[in-house]
């Protein structure tokens, strides 16, 4: 069966809602308004959302096993679909980009990110298709892991809101051309 996974990285729960390190989740919110397939349904310890794009069987999900084991919830929706990692793309926050600014890759290391750290771990393989969503770096001396659980200060809402939206539109464009067309079609808009 052809099945695309789309993943948007994040903490479940409220609190974390529009922090630094859920922009992968909301770009899977802006997803799911757009194809108007709802998220909520709980499984794989996921919230998955499941539903057609042109022809395609798309999977929406938001891991709800918090950011560190999040290669765990992947690892069980590749396995009973039985899927292959060129199968999904993941969406996730990234401090080396400035805010708002995207990056697609085909693969690489975790770049010190933990959600990336444990899908690697758990998939066995760094070959997954990425979009990154910059969140920038704290100044120095300021706690990364506090700065990753702030809520965007109200001067780059615009700019998180406008990289949600590219990433959105990056995986729609995935569901129906090759990922190395969709890298450099959203890649070159950010020079």
């Amino acid at each position: 069966m052809n099945v695309k996974v789309i993943i948007g990285l994040g903490n479940p729960g409220k609190k974390y809602e529009d922090t630094r390190h859920n922009a992968g989740f909301m770009a899977i919110d802006k997803i799911s308004d757009k194809w108007g397939i709802p998220v909520t349904q709980n499984k794989f310890r996921a919230l998955v959302g499941e539903g057609r794009v042109e022809g395609e069987k798309v999977l929406l999900v938001k891991p709800q096993t918090y950011m560190n084991l999040s290669g765990e919830s992947v690892a069980e929706i590749l396995k009973f679909y039985k899927l292959i990692p060129d199968d999904l793309v993941v969406i996730f926050d990234d401090l080396d980009l400035p805010t708002g600014q995207l990056r697609l890759r085909e693969k690489g290391s975790a770049g010190g990110h933990n959600g990336i750290k444990s899908m690697i771990q758990h998939l066995g393989t760094q070959e997954f298709k990425r979009i990154k969503v910059g969140i920038s770096r704290p100044e120095p001396g300021r706690s990364v892991s506090d700065y990753v659980l702030q809520s965007f200060p109200a001067a780059e809402r615009t700019l998180i809101q406008e990289a949600v939206e590219h990433a959105a539109d990056a995986a729609a464009m995935w569901t129906r051309e090759p990922f190395i067309k969709v890298m450099n079609q959203f890649n070159s808009l950010q020079k």
